[in-house]
């Protein structure tokens, strides 16, 4: 039994550590081309704090997101090893249905972040303008959008959750009898 948990404790660490790369890398790249209003790459280059403050923002609402689709995922590998003959899943299908969730809560987290940028983006545009705002390096208007990223994603993931372990497959129990 310890050698098991061990497993899953290190398979959990894994996926953690990959994840967390591929997140960054997909994260950051995404945002990075996805602005229409100027080149975020060389903002920060040039050292526009706002821009990074934002795209710090970006990639920790991702991650908080990302990480409930995470639970469900160990939660089958668990399943899968600690009940085998409860097994619903071979290895194969367990492997694909990981893949498939963690993909989802990566879906969900870019186009939660994108939609809430660009929702606000389009509220504000008659006041200020955020994306000229940043690219001037206004601070104050890079926490603010900081803050809508991070506030949306503590919402979201608690939705991604439960759409996620709503599609972890549950072993059978077995046959109740029910006496007359």
């Amino acid at each position: 039994m310890f050698l098991t948990r061990l497993t899953i404790s290190l398979f959990e660490f894994g996926l953690a550590v990959l994840m967390s790369g591929l997140l960054i890398f997909f994260t950051f790249k995404l945002f990075i081309r996805a602005n229409p209003d100027f080149n975020m790459e060389l903002e920060i280059k040039k050292g526009n704090v706002a821009v990074g403050i934002l795209v710090a923002a970006i990639l920790f609402s991702a991650s908080i997101i990302l990480k409930e689709g995470m639970t469900s995922v160990v939660t089958m590998v668990r399943m899968h090893v600690v009940l085998p003959a409860g097994r619903v899943l071979t290895w194969t299908e367990l492997v694909a249905m990981c893949i498939a969730h963690l993909g989802m809560a990566m879906l969900m987290a870019l186009f939660t972040i994108s939609v809430t940028l660009r929702l606000f983006g389009k509220l504000e545009r008659k006041i200020m303008a955020p994306g000229k705002e940043l690219e001037a390096g206004n601070i104050a208007v890079g926490i603010l959008l900081a803050a809508v990223v991070l506030i949306s994603s503590l919402y979201v993931s608690a939705g991604v959750s439960a759409v996620s372990k709503s599609l972890v497959p549950q072993p059978s129990m077995g046959q109740v009898r029910i006496m007359e």
